[in-house]
């Protein structure tokens, strides 16, 4: 079931500025028995990306209302919801008094292999590189061409391809947020110039915290990928999935990948 401003729809405008200019965010949410998963975590988010796009956030009850409304319908692994900018005139200049436009969709997710979450999966280096922008850097907008290209770069073989900016910092998956694993500490990319700040990248980072183990944020390069002790990729959908190799290089899953992904599962809805 999809849902615009509240009615059972699958069109918006052509004059909306999601679909011209990208003109919005979005959040994805994993749905267990018919409730969206940390409901509260992904708000923070979607307002604290309309806080930096100067867009009006719809209430928080409304949302929350129409999603239960969408997966009423069935049984569905996640939800999607969307939030633009609504129609307006021609130009990138947005309109004085925005009329947002609100989509929730129910989606159905695969069945992942337990050997992914066990074993780890193999992914690549991406070709495609990450601008720098830090107005955009930690929110979910919908601009997502530079994801669109890198996963284009492969079709089979890797589970996910690492994307690096225009400084050759080492930044994010495609899809997901990365951890290293050196010396017993967990360490992730700083996000502060591009990329997504994950829900649950916040999620690992708090659970590691409360385990004690040390969790860093700064700058990195693909040879501390290469020399990691293990990686570890996130997001919703996924939860926590170690790597078992980078480019053909094999690595290692360490013990500590277990405690993360236990500890991840007991973090509550």
């Amino acid at each position: 079931m999809i849902l615009v401003n509240g009615e059972a729809r699958e069109d918006v405008p052509v004059t909306d500025r999601g679909l011209a200019y990208g003109d919005g965010l979005f959040e994805t949410l994993a749905v267990q028995r018919r409730e969206p998963g940390h409901w509260q975590r992904h708000m923070t988010r979607m307002a604290a990306g309309c806080a930096r796009l100067d867009l009006p956030m719809p209430d928080p009850a409304l949302w929350l209302t129409e999603a239960r409304t969408v997966l009423a319908s069935g049984t569905h692994g996640a939800l999607k919801l969307m939030l633009t900018r609504g129609s307006g005139p021609r130009g990138y200049r947005p309109p004085p008094s925005p009329e947002p436009t609100r989509i929730l969709m129910a989606l159905d997710i695969p069945a992942y292999p337990a050997a992914w979450r066990e074993e780890g999966v193999p992914v690549r280096v991406c070709r495609t590189r990450l601008a720098r922008h830090p107005l955009l850097a930690g929110i979910k907008h919908l601009n997502r061409l530079e994801q669109v290209l890198a996963r284009n770069e492969w079709q089979d073989g890797f589970q996910e391809g690492i994307m690096l900016d225009t400084e050759d910092h080492v930044v994010e998956g495609t899809m997901s947020n990365l951890f290293l694993i050196r010396d017993g500490a967990l360490h992730t990319p700083l996000l502060d110039q591009c990329g997504v700040a994950g829900v649950t990248r916040a999620r690992v980072m708090a659970c590691a915290r409360g385990l004690g183990i040390p969790v860093h944020e700064g700058r990195y390069g693909l040879d501390d990928l290469f020399g990691a002790d293990g990686l570890l990729l996130t997001n919703t959908l996924i939860g926590l999935w170690p790597v078992q190799a980078l480019d053909g290089h094999p690595l290692p899953v360490p013990p500590l990948v277990g405690l993360l992904q236990r500890a991840l599962d007991g973090d509550g809805p």
